[in-house]
């Protein structure tokens, strides 16, 4: 986007921590991107960052109903970036909200950007839900997706969409397999690996928190400034250079809870990380487990994308960003 003028930018799920960001990220960055309009929406209440004198259109509500893919796309887009999603543990115990809100809503944006006059950006996220089992590790970049999770199946059907509808010149797309995104802002939500932020967060704010899985599980992490930035750069990105393939399976760092309570201990003391407890729990452990733990992302780190340097590095950028 950098250079461009005259844009009109969606931002579905523009009321979550990570819409949040990159609404911040993207008026911030004005003067390079520099979105004439910005169209946020969400199902709660949103907000346009206080600092964003420019125009603005908010849409609270269903992504499948059809005034409010009126009042999103009335105007036209540019760009569309759709983090919108029922999340992991909570798709996988309702499963018919899982389907509705991940596949349904996405096929139906999708949709409303097949009818604009020119086709938009279309950036939208994955996850390393899309596989499990038994996959070689690191995973390959040409690795056959094998979901294990309802949550999972529906992200892969959505990148097997954006690259149709990209390869059929309905929109120009591009999906990024994110990593677990750690340290999460605010409460804890209903994804599987909401511990992950949890066991961070919640000791630095005087508080106390349960590690659900085996202290010695590797997952693959990245911070939310790394994600922000992704999304950004992946907008940027010439159709010409990404291809018919339109996904990417973004670099990351594999660490261990146990490895991440030890940074919280060198950052911020024993007594901090004292407030973690280790009670397994079948449930989250029998999804957790599925992801595998380290992904080569050798055509990520190619098109200029960063994986973060250290579990400290993530620590101290929440405590810098959020805290």
């Amino acid at each position: 986007m950098e250079g461009s003028t005259n844009l009109r930018i969606l931002i579905t799920g523009a009321a979550g921590f990570l819409g949040q960001k990159l609404t911040r990220a993207l008026c911030g960055n004005a003067a390079k991107s520099a979105p004439t309009e910005l169209v946020l929406w969400d199902h709660l209440p949103v907000q346009a960052p206080p600092e964003w004198a420019g125009p603005v259109r908010l849409v609270q509500g269903d992504l499948l109903q059809p005034e409010n893919l009126q009042a999103a796309f009335a105007q036209g887009l540019d760009v569309v970036f759709h983090l919108a999603a029922v999340v992991s543990a909570q798709a996988e115990a309702e499963f018919d909200l899982g389907l509705r809100v991940n596949l349904d809503g996405t096929r139906t944006l999708l949709e409303a950007c097949r009818g604009l006059q020119a086709p938009p950006v279309f950036v939208t996220t994955s996850s390393v839900a899309a596989f499990g089992g038994d996959v070689p590790v690191p995973v390959p970049d040409d690795q056959a997706p094998t979901p294990r999770s309802t949550y999972g199946t529906t992200k892969v059907i959505g990148e097997l969409l954006v690259n149709d509808f990209s390869r059929k010149g309905f929109i120009d797309g591009r999906v990024l397999r994110l990593p677990t995104i750690t340290v999460r802002p605010g409460k804890p939500n209903k994804a599987a690996s909401s511990f992950a932020s949890g066991i961070i967060r919640e000791p630095l704010n005087g508080d106390r928190s349960n590690c659900p899985i085996a202290e010695n599980t590797p997952l693959w992490l990245m911070s939310p400034r790394r994600a922000v930035d992704a999304l950004v750069r992946a907008a940027g990105i010439p159709a010409s250079v990404l291809g018919d393939d339109r996904v990417i399976t973004l670099p990351g760092l594999t660490a261990t809870p146990a490895e991440m309570v030890g940074a919280l201990e060198r950052i911020a003391g024993a007594e901090t990380a004292g407030r973690v407890t280790w009670r397994r729990d079948p449930a989250i452990e029998a999804i957790v487990s599925t992801w595998p733990g380290a992904f080569q992302a050798v055509r990520a780190r190619e098109l200029g994308f960063e994986a973060d340097a250290s579990i400290d590095e993530i620590v101290r950028a929440y405590m810098e960003d959020d805290l």
